[in-house]
């Protein structure tokens, strides 16, 4: 017996395994897109402060925080509240077409190839998982890239834009077009491996605790924060130079240009630990970040098939589809999704609470 079968929710209703699982084949791209952009818009504005406090932590320039705890407060009292939230509007505009593409294209290139491997039988193949997150991944960042850019300049200590927009403009006459894309191979190099790790992860965890692949809001949290954190982790020396190509924040020593610079000045900063700066950050952001991004989407994705099932089946007597009462009611599974979501946003709080009091012990 499964995690998800011993730990019935009352959140929604199993629907049918076999509607399910076939989700990917009968369903039209548009429904993963919708699902995907939901996903995306609600993962990030959730976390984004804790995704702002991160950027200013890998910073090279010579501000200084001696843990999450002091980094908020540096942060609020220097300039204020409000800049914790500054260049959200461009996350939210990257982050919906960015995740659409993202998760339409992972669901079609992982039924197609997981066919390919096993056949008939739609078993789990890591291989499959791990390439199609590595295409999908080209796609997101193609479009995610540009508002990654305004995005972090916005967050970054001192900032002297006053909106999006003019960030935007500025950077444009200033550095022309290339500008926008400077970090996109280290960015497609560092979400490569975040992806594949993140989805196979995901996957190899759904099949240890929700064997029956049905709807489980737990399951799906489980599984994407454990995803989320590996991943982080693994990945955080990358995200180190990336924020450096994208914020150009390197003592007036000249542009860097690619990697290899980005690479040589980071460790020229404090050596080898300058590339795990911020990991902590980076983990407590993205393991709450990716539960709420599973758990969304696989909600959306299950709410929207539901309905045009339940229209499709509606002339058929002896078909009963079992979450027709939550489908027919979207405001009390939008109600239950709105804690699920709190309760997320709370434990990442949490942890951020005592890691910060155990960086206070060791300081003092």
């Amino acid at each position: 017996m499964s995690f998800a079968s011993e730990h019935q929710t009352n959140i929604l209703p199993t629907m049918d395994n076999d509607d399910y699982d076939a989700l990917p084949v009968e369903w039209p791209v548009v429904t993963h897109m919708l699902a995907g952009a939901a996903a995306g818009v609600m993962e990030h504005a959730a976390m984004y402060p804790i995704d702002c406090v991160k950027t200013q932590m890998q910073s090279i320039q010579t501000v200084h925080y001696s843990g999450l705890r002091d980094a908020f407060l540096t942060i609020t009292k220097k300039e204020g509240a409000r800049r914790l939230l500054r260049g959200m509007s461009a996350m939210v505009v990257g982050a919906g077409p960015a995740h659409a593409m993202y998760f339409a294209c992972y669901e079609k290139v992982k039924h197609t190839l997981t066919l390919k491997i096993n056949g008939k039988k739609f078993k789990n193949s890591s291989i499959a998982n791990g390439t199609a997150a590595a295409v999908s991944t080209l796609f997101h960042d193609i479009v995610m890239n540009p508002a990654d850019v305004i995005k972090q300049r916005m967050q970054m200590y001192g900032s002297t834009y006053p909106t999006c927009r003019s960030c935007m403009i500025n950077t444009y006459k200033t550095e022309g077009l290339k500008a926008f894309y400077r970090s996109f191979p280290t960015q497609f190099i560092m979400n490569v491996p975040f992806q594949m790790v993140h989805f196979i992860v995901y996957e190899l965890s759904q099949e240890h605790i929700n064997q029956e692949r049905v709807y489980n809001p737990v399951s799906h949290i489980l599984s994407g924060g454990v995803a989320g954190g590996a991943a982080a982790f693994v990945t955080n020396p990358l995200d180190v130079c990336r924020t450096l190509l994208n914020t150009q924040q390197h003592n007036s020593q000249g542009t860097v240009q690619g990697l290899r610079q980005a690479v040589a000045m980071v460790y020229r900063t404090d050596g080898l630990r300058t590339f795990f700066r911020g990991v902590t950050a980076r983990m407590l952001y993205q393991m709450p970040s990716t539960a709420i991004s599973w758990s969304v989407y696989e909600f959306f994705k299950y709410i929207l098939y539901g309905q045009n099932l339940s229209k499709q089946k509606q002339n058929d007597k002896n078909y009963k589809y079992k979450s027709n009462t939550w489908v027919n009611h979207p405001a009390q599974a939008l109600l239950s999704l709105h804690l699920q979501m709190l309760n997320l946003v709370n434990l990442s709080q949490l942890l951020l609470f005592c890691n910060t009091n155990k960086q206070n012990k060791e300081v003092s």
